[in-house]
């Protein structure tokens, strides 16, 4: 379905919202075009109202940036509670792994041009080789 009129330029990747129903879906069951732009559509009502709640317990609290905490707390004025847990978690997660990114960047103070190049290039095979040339995790 196309945007409304009047709908902010913003929308979810279909394409992922696509993927992700496929996933769900058992190998024998397949939704129809229009049952997939339905929950597409409902995806992003559903986050229109996350965002637009959160956006509200922030400016309730006097800050200026939307926090984790803000989204939790609008779940629950939503009565979506069953979600608070998963979504801690996910958080907790997400901090963990942006620890762990910023431990394993290399120092490059100091380096030569030339030492920056050969780092760039062992990276770029490192890369290669995870994802074996063609963009996907193995």
């Amino acid at each position: 379905m196309p945007p409304k009129q009047g709908d902010d330029d913003v929308s979810l990747p279909k394409a992922t919202v696509l993927k992700i129903i496929q996933e769900l879906l058992p190998d024998e069951i397949s939704a129809s075009k229009e049952a997939k732009d339905v929950i597409f559509d409902c995806c992003t009502e559903w986050i229109k109202l996350i965002s637009t709640q959160s956006n509200m317990v922030c400016e309730a609290s006097s800050k200026k940036t939307i926090s984790p905490e803000h989204v939790v707390e609008a779940l629950k004025q939503l009565g979506f509670e069953d979600f608070v847990e998963q979504v801690e978690v996910s958080n907790a997660d997400f901090k963990q792994a942006q620890k762990e990114r910023v431990r394993s960047q290399p120092d490059t103070k100091g380096m030569t041009e030339d030492e920056l190049l050969e780092l760039q290039e062992r990276l770029f095979a490192s890369s290669h080789a995870r994802f074996g040339g063609n963009g996907n995790a193995q």
